[in-house]
């Protein structure tokens, strides 16, 4: 259960029971208010307060309580937030002794998520990770058929109920990942895999990450063609949407996109998406490296084909320079982790070289974007 955003009528309540809470006041606080205002507490970013309160809730409740759980899976949310994962671990796992088959409310941290974040946090992984996702998927298919069966629903409930399906959807897509590289080495893997992203495209047939999954095990099948076709499907489900439409995958759905299109020798579609994903955020070094490398192999491309000029394989090659260049420079400034990217983004800076020669003294200031110590500048001057 994430942590529910308060409403105004519950704001002055929390406040309330923080008062008394901390106030050590005869007034009675109930285990139920106490969650509410951990929750509220962990919504503005507080996490100790929301870790005290919800650590009190759990002494003040009865053992196998509703009041009990919904604290339980509090702390462990509270704990997963805080980095804190072995005892975010240890409180799921105590939920889910009072919750096996996650059939009670979440309002009192009952369904699925507890499942799907134990599946996470497996130190095991492999089949262990398996287990809990599928119950989390059984638990979300159980609240679907509710949902579908009933003879009305609102418009709050059909919202929910494509929340639920996409939930599943991503989780069927967890399990089949896992089936990809834990447990690849299962004799059924493949079948598995199979039987999983095509379950999830059907369940939720206008959910992006379901075809960007579905194109991740088509190349590992070396079906390269269906591939590009499950990547062009994801593409157009969002493409031309703003960028806080929900509908939109989060940035680290589009970079690994990025990486599957390139590896499909989709290279224009990747560009597109990494210049889209520069706009929302450039100090990402891995999105610069893979905008350079993507432009490098169409100038390659250019250069051995026919139909292209010497100028147009030149203009890929000069614009990947500069991709790679803000590359490097914040791979240096963020003493970036991943020793082969920066290596692999210098050779490609070294074969354009000899090629193009050195570049010219300020080739980046051709661009559009700027560095950080020019954006303080101008916002120092407004």
């Amino acid at each position: 259960m994430a942590p529910r955003r308060p409403d105004k009528k519950s704001k002055k309540k929390d406040k309330a029971a923080i008062s008394r809470a901390a106030g050590g006041t005869s007034k009675p606080v109930t285990p139920e208010v106490l969650v509410k205002a951990a929750e509220y507490q962990l919504q503005a970013g507080n996490v100790q307060d929301a870790l005290t309160l919800a650590e009190k809730a759990l002494e003040q409740s009865s053992t196998g309580s509703d009041d009990e759980l919904s604290a339980l899976n509090l702390l462990g949310q509270i704990n997963l937030e805080a980095g804190e994962f072995e005892a975010a671990r240890s409180y799921f796992l105590q939920a889910v002794a009072i919750d096996g088959d996650g059939t009670k409310d979440e309002a009192t941290g009952g369904g699925p998520e507890k499942f799907l974040c134990l599946a996470q946090l497996s130190e095991e992984g492999g089949k262990d990770s398996v287990t809990w996702f599928e119950k989390g998927a059984a638990a979300l298919k159980k609240q679907i058929q509710t949902l579908e069966e009933a003879r009305r629903r609102t418009d709050e409930q059909t919202m929910q109920l494509d929340e639920l399906k996409k939930k599943l959807a991503m989780t069927l897509c967890s399990v089949a990942e896992v089936y990809m590289t834990d447990l690849s080495w299962e004799d059924d893997a493949e079948q598995r895999c199979e039987a999983l992203v095509t379950e999830a495209t059907m369940v939720a047939p206008d959910f992006a990450e379901t075809w960007q999954t579905l194109a991740n095990v088509r190349i590992s099948q070396e079906r390269f063609d269906d591939a590009k076709a499950a990547l062009t499907r994801s593409l157009e489900l969002w493409k031309d949407l703003p960028p806080q439409d929900p509908a939109v995958p989060d940035f680290p759905s589009r970079v690994a996109l990025a990486r599957l299109l390139m590896e499909v020798e989709m290279e224009q579609d990747a560009i597109e998406v990494l210049e889209r994903l520069v706009s929302e955020d450039d100090q990402s070094v891995e999105v610069w490296y893979l905008g350079g490398w993507g432009l490098y192999v169409m100038g390659e491309k250019q250069k051995a084909g026919k139909e292209a000029s010497e100028e147009d394989w030149k203009a890929s090659w000069i614009s990947s320079r500069v991709w790679l260049n803000q590359c490097q420079h914040l791979y240096k400034l963020q003493d970036y982790e991943d020793e082969r990217l920066g290596a692999h983004a210098q050779e490609l800076l070294d074969l354009i070289a000899k090629e193009l020669g050195e570049a010219p003294a300020g080739e980046d200031e051709d661009e559009d974007w700027e560095d950080e110590e020019d954006g303080s500048d101008e916002e120092m001057k407004d």
